[in-house]
C-alpha cells in the first residue's frame, strides 16, 4: 500500500471499518454516548467554578524583604503571548483537529473522547497550577515595579515591603509560581501530541521519522510559550519548569484513560471504539440448526475480512500493521 493510501487510511478509514463499528456517528449514538459520560461533563462544570473561585481569592502575600528585590527589579512588560490566546491554540486548536478527523472517520467515540479527555486535562491542570499559585504566593522578577512604580522602595519595621502600586498588579505580582500559560500549553497541545501520536502510529517500530516531527510540533509550540514566559519577566524559569511538568502529566494521565498508550498497536482508537467492535462483531453471529445439530454462522464482518488480500486496509489500520 502506498504511504499517502495509508495516510488516508489512517484519517478517513474505510467501508469494512465502518462496518466494525466506527459508522457509530454523533446523529446514530451521540446523545447515548453524552448520556453515558453525563456526570463526566458535570465534573467539568464543578472544576470551572473551581477555578473561578480560586482566581478570585487570590494568593498569599508572602514576605518580600529588601535583600530579596535584587532578582526581582526586572522591567515590567507586556506578554509576547496574550491570555486571551492560551485558550485558542491549548483547546481550540485541538478540537479542530478532532472534529476534522471526525468528519473523515465518523466515529462518534474519538470524537466525544478526545474532547472530554483534552477539557479534562486543562482543566484539573488549571486547578492544580492556581491551587499552588496561591498558596505559594512567589513574587514574579518584575515585583519591585509593581509594588513601587515610582521606583521609591519603602518597607516596614520587620523589612517587609509597603506596596504602593496598584492592586491588581500587586495581586498578580505574587502569582509567580508556577507558570499558567505554560500548565496550559502542555496540557492542551502535550493531549493533541500524545493524540497525534496514536492517529499516524509513530511507534510502530518502522523508522519513519517524519512522523515524529509532527507529533513533536505541538510539544515544541507550547516549549516557545514558556520561553516566552520567562523572557518576558513574568515568571522564573523554575515556575515555567514545573507549570510545563504538571501540564504534561495530567494530559498523558487524562489521554490514557480514554485512549491505549500511542505506542500499543490499537493506540490510534479509544477504548470505546474497539468495545463497540466488538459488540458488532457478537451480535452478527447467526446460529442456524442442521442435521447434525447447531451451526454458528460467521458474521459477515469477518467473512468479509477472511476474503480481503493479506493487504486489506482495515488489518493494516486495526492491527497496527502500517
Amino acid at each position: 500500500m502506498a504511504w499517502k493510501d495509508k495516510i488516508r487510511t489512517v484519517f478517513q478509514g474505510n467501508r469494512n471499518e465502518i462496518e466494525l463499528g466506527c459508522g457509530h456517528t454523533i446523529k446514530s449514538h451521540g446523545s447515548s454516548v453524552a448520556r453515558i459520560h453525563m456526570h463526566d461533563w458535570l465534573i467539568l462544570l464543578l472544576l470551572v467554578v473551581i477555578e473561578i473561585v480560586l482566581y478570585v481569592i487570590g494568593p498569599f502575600y508572602r514576605y518580600v524583604g529588601k535583600d530579596m528585590m535584587t532578582d526581582l527589579r526586572y522591567p515590567m512588560k507586556d506578554n509576547t503571548v496574550p491570555v486571551w490566546s492560551v485558550p485558542l491554540y491549548a483547546v481550540v486548536l485541538p478540537i479542530i483537529i478532532f472534529v476534522f478527523i471526525y468528519l473523515r472517520r465518523r466515529d462518534v467515540y474519538d470524537l466525544h473522547h478526545s474532547i472530554l479527555g483534552l477539557l479534562f486535562a486543562v482543566l484539573i491542570t488549571a486547578v492544580i497550577t492556581d491551587a499552588i499559585k496561591n498558596a505559594v504566593g512567589r513574587p514574579r522578577p518584575d515585583f519591585f515595579w509593581r509594588c513601587f512604580p515610582d521606583g521609591k522602595d519603602e518597607y516596614d519595621r520587620w523589612g517587609n515591603v509597603k506596596c504602593h502600586g496598584k492592586e491588581s498588579d500587586i495581586k498578580e505580582g505574587h502569582k509567580s509560581f508556577p507558570s499558567g500559560h505554560t500548565s496550559w500549553s502542555f496540557a492542551g497541545l502535550g493531549f493533541l501530541s500524545l493524540y497525534l501520536a496514536g492517529k499516524i502510529k509513530a511507534f510502530d517500530r518502522r523508522g519513519h521519522v517524519a512522523k515524529l516531527c509532527i507529533v513533536l510540533l505541538p510539544l515544541l509550540m507550547a516549549s516557545l510559550v514558556g520561553v516566552s514566559r520567562v523572557d518576558d519577566y513574568w515568571h522564573h524559569w523554575q515556575d515555567v519548569f514545573t507549570g510545563g511538568m504538571i501540564g504534561l502529566f495530567v494530559a498523558t494521565f487524562c489521554y490514557l484513560q480514554f485512549f491505549p498508550a500511542p505506542y500499543h498497536t490499537e493506540g490510534w482508537g479509544p477504548y470505546a471504539y474497539f468495545r463497540a467492535v466488538e459488540e458488532v462483531r457478537s451480535s452478527r453471529q447467526i446460529v442456524h440448526p442442521t442435521n447434525g445439530g447447531l451451526e454458528l454462522d460467521q458474521p459477515e464482518v469477518q467473512r468479509n475480512q477472511q476474503s480481503s488480500t493479506a493487504t486489506n486496509p482495515f488489518e493494516d489500520v486495526e492491527f497496527g500493521r502500517m
